[in-house]
């Protein structure tokens, strides 16, 4: 940490921006977190804080360096955390129109928490925009497979599962 700033206070300023943003004051956290990131320039929860915030005034591309350096600055985020900003960054890209960033993000994230659904689905949906339409339905398949509640679906899990790999095969007549 920089800045001289007690532990305690820069908890206290981080709980208090998050509040605040969940309660629809966003331009107040973003504010109270943009100071705080300059008082604690290496900070990856600083930074991931203020890329959600970002996010939830509707300001993508705002929030894309933020949570680049929440995933790669020099400081590590917790595991819920660092999921969150994969999978916000990748959603951002892909938002944004950026598809392979989008893909390459979303793919590091799937790399590093492969049973994280939510960091599936967007892969898959920005693998459709890249045009890999084979690999998202897969993608999607198996985690329906693996995570529906539905009972036609768990009647015929075994069956998802084999043919999410075999999309395009087809039987002899």
């Amino acid at each position: 940490m920089s800045g001289g700033e007690n532990p305690t206070s820069r908890r206290q300023r981080i709980d208090e921006a998050v509040a605040w943003r969940r309660v629809g004051e966003s331009e107040r956290a973003r504010e109270q977190l943009l100071a705080l990131g300059a008082e604690f320039p290496d900070d990856a929860e600083i930074a991931y804080q203020t890329a959600c915030t970002h996010d939830a005034l509707g300001l993508e591309a705002e929030a894309v360096p933020f949570y680049g350096k929440a995933i790669d600055g020099g400081e590590v985020l917790d595991p819920a955390d660092r999921q969150g900003a994969f999978l916000g960054l990748g959603s951002s890209y892909r938002a944004l129109g950026r598809y392979p960033e989008a893909v390459t993000t979303l793919r590091r994230g799937v790399e590093e928490f492969p049973e994280n659904g939510g960091l599936r689905t967007f892969l898959a949906m920005a693998l459709h925009n890249t045009g890999e339409h084979g690999e998202a339905m897969r993608l999607l398949l198996h985690l329906l497979a693996a995570t529906s509640r539905d009972p036609e679906v768990a009647d015929y899990r075994k069956a998802i599962e084999y043919y999410a790999d075999r999309l395009d095969e087809t039987w002899p007549a």
